[in-house]
């Protein structure tokens, strides 16, 4: 039996083979060199008197006819018979693995790329003769042998829905078939081991980056054996000679959640995303949908634009329609020109206006969508997706981005805009469904998008699908934003923002202050709470800044302005989700990079069940190093608290391991509200 093993900081990976697929006989924390042997030697297989003590692992791709019973790794026919294929290994060399089946002129190609904690694994077919795929699985890796699955549902505004799993014999399977990354079942998942908690125990992460829509099945046999399988949405990918799944990140931690969140944070920041700008802040936006919708006026506009500049805005976001005659959500989509109507003389006067207020100008596509109501849908009906009788989404259809001359239409209307405007931001929106998943429509956006970023490379993408519908590290190797979900909504963004900080850092996830009476809930929060949440991601406001009152524009401004002081280290922090022993609470703290400073978001959700407020344990500090804390603000303390906390009446300088073990006691408040505590290393 030959073994290999790839380490990555904080895990490895060890895999065997006798001369068929290899095998991942360990994967979790980092293993010294002589354990190697031991390993190898625990995988083999044993029976005596008819019992098996150890059996087999199960492959990197299972394949059916090895007589292994369980879900397999390989899917595919040809001429409507199924392939049952006998792989022996031809090579294994540099974390590439490459096996083949001459017979039937099959070559299967697995391999693992370590990127800092993470390790990147992505496998690939080739074939002599077309075949038809079914599924074809990243590599495949065994699940820990205690604890549960975390994983994610959700919806439109209501994003990241943590959701918790046994491990029972049988499959847990997700599967997002909207072709998108998919509100449903976003591709992240954690393989938690018994015990395992925000701060402490062991935890396996894995994320699939792909945002044409995937598939997870965790499979646990009648003898004991797990397998964790990734991929493509089933029969997504059709018939050819070539397939490769997308990147599955893989990252393992003994730290909690926390180290595998981390881990995630930095890829998608430091290794995914590349940045246009990459030693420019982060600006502040201002995007003017939820102000005017589709009612553009200039003078209006300009009006907005004064105010949002004085609140502190860097950037002025022109949304949805500017184009075609796009008067609400039934028309004009694919027609990419100017509207005269609204715009007499081009869109030249609102960016003129709004750099003289010392802002950059962004505007709204939704390139992928077309409305039966446009010039573009009349001319070429044969560019639309799916059946001419199916069911419409959101007034539109969606364009056949697989075909180049789709996509040849729509660099050149986009690129003509770009071209002939000082625009520095595209929010690229995605609000319907297709009609049926298909791996070649994310294909080709994503050629698009690459497209019109090697013409316009100081441009920044953001990804938007009907809020957060499409968020992997596919769709953020082209784009370098996310907005994390259309709910404006503090509360519920505090939720979303806390479970979405599993993957995603500070620089890509927007989050903006929202109007005093929430448009997609109905619910009126108060302008401290609403600022304070936007805050902790990358700050924006989309609201009507006419509806402010001086007072809310001062907390407003005061609050964008310690934005703006902190967005630098903050960029570069870890998002540490903090656990705590009050359920109506959510926080969490962002360490700086260097562990020298750091600030905690307490977000009091709702009434908690006892009087007094329980002690808040910090994590990751230095336990023999002092600290002093501040309340930054205190002064929104409720007159019905009437205690004396110590934190209340000034800075405290406590031990890290006091904060980390004891916690510390906040001043009590009412639900729907935030405590923030700054921190630095003395």
């Amino acid at each position: 039996m030959k073994t290999w093993r790839i380490d990555a900081k904080g895990q490895t990976i060890v895999l065997a083979s006798d001369g068929g697929i290899p095998a991942a006989i360990y994967w979790g924390p980092s293993l010294p060199e002589t354990d190697l042997t031991a390993i190898a030697a625990q995988a083999e297989v044993d029976v005596t008197g008819g019992m098996i003590d150890r059996l087999p692992p199960i492959p990197l791709c299972p394949v059916e006819g090895d007589s292994l019973h369980m879900q397999p790794g390989l899917v595919a026919y040809r001429d409507g018979r199924a392939l049952h294929p006998r792989f022996a290994l031809v090579s294994g060399e540099e974390n590439r693995f490459v096996a083949e089946d001459a017979a039937l002129g099959l070559r299967l190609t697995v391999e693992f790329q370590p990127v800092g904690a993470v390790i990147q694994a992505r496998s690939i077919l080739e074939v002599d003769q077309p075949v038809t795929l079914h599924h074809l699985a990243a590599p495949v890796l065994p699940g820990p042998q205690s604890g549960d699955i975390r994983h994610f549902g959700g919806r439109w505004i209501g994003e990241f829905r943590a959701e918790t799993a046994p491990w029972q014999t049988g499959i847990l399977k997700r599967e997002a078939r909207t072709g998108r990354s998919g509100h449903e079942h976003p591709p992240l998942a954690f393989f938690a081991e018994a015990g395992c908690s925000n701060t402490q125990g062991t935890a396996f992460g894995m994320h699939y980056g792909w945002p044409g829509g995937h598939i997870l099945q965790a499979e646990e046999l009648p003898d004991g054996r797990r397998q964790i399988q990734w991929g493509h949405a089933t029969g997504t990918q059709g018939r050819g000679t070539r397939f490769e799944t997308a990147s599955l990140a893989l990252t393992v931690s003994t730290e909690g959640l926390n180290g595998c969140a981390t881990a995630f944070q930095r890829y998608i920041r430091d290794e995914v995303v590349s940045w246009p700008k990459p030693d420019t802040a982060r600006p502040v936006h201002y995007n003017c949908w939820e102000a005017i919708y589709f009612d553009h006026d200039l003078e209006t506009l300009k009006d907005i634009a004064n105010r949002a500049a004085d609140l502190g805005a860097e950037r002025f976001v022109l949304d949805d329609g500017w184009f075609g005659r796009r008067d609400d959500d039934t028309t004009s989509l694919g027609d990419w020109e100017i509207d005269p109507r609204k715009w007499p003389d081009g869109l030249t006067p609102i960016i003129e206006h709004v750099q003289s207020l010392g802002m950059s100008f962004g505007l709204w596509f939704e390139p992928e969508m077309v409305n039966m109501d446009s010039d573009l849908a009349r001319a070429h009906p044969d560019w639309i997706l799916g059946r001419a009788d199916q069911i419409e989404g959101r007034q539109q259809r969606v364009l056949d981005m697989a075909r180049g001359d789709v996509r040849d239409y729509l660099f050149d209307k986009i690129d003509a805009v770009l071209s002939s405007h000082d625009i520095d931001y595209v929010k690229w929106d995605h609000n319907r469904l297709l009609p049926a998943p298909d791996a070649a429509q994310a294909e080709g956006t994503l050629i698009l998008l690459e497209c019109l970023r090697q013409a316009h490379p100081q441009v920044e993408f953001e990804s938007c699908a009907s809020g957060g519908g499409r968020i992997d590290a596919g769709i953020l190797r082209s784009t370098q934003r996310v907005w994390l979900s259309d709910s404006n909504d503090p509360l519920e963004r505090l939720r979303i923002q806390h479970e979405a900080a599993l993957l995603l850092p500070m620089a890509v996830t927007g989050s903006h202050v929202g109007p005093r009476k929430c448009h997609t809930s109905g619910r009126v929060s108060d302008i401290r709470f609403r600022a304070w949440v936007a805050a902790k991601r990358h700050m924006g406001f989309e609201m009507d800044p006419r509806e402010l009152t001086e007072d809310e524009a001062q907390v407003l401004r005061d609050v964008t302005n310690w934005w703006k002081a902190n967005r630098d280290w903050m960029r570069r922090a870890d998002i540490l989700r903090l656990d705590v022993a009050d359920p109506a609470i959510i926080a969490e703290q962002q360490l700086a990079e260097d562990g020298a400073r750091f600030v905690v978001f307490a977000g009091q959700a709702e009434s908690s069940a006892q009087i007094l407020p329980r002690p808040l344990r910090l994590t990751g500090l230095d336990p023999d190093a002092s600290y002093r804390i501040s309340l930054l603000n205190a002064d929104e303390a409720h007159h019905l608290s009437r205690g004396n906390p110590a934190i209340k009446r000034g800075p405290v300088e406590l031990s890290g391991q006091f904060l980390m073990h004891h916690g510390l006691t906040l001043p009590w408040r009412f639900p729907e509200t935030m405590w923030v505590l700054e921190g630095a290393r003395l």
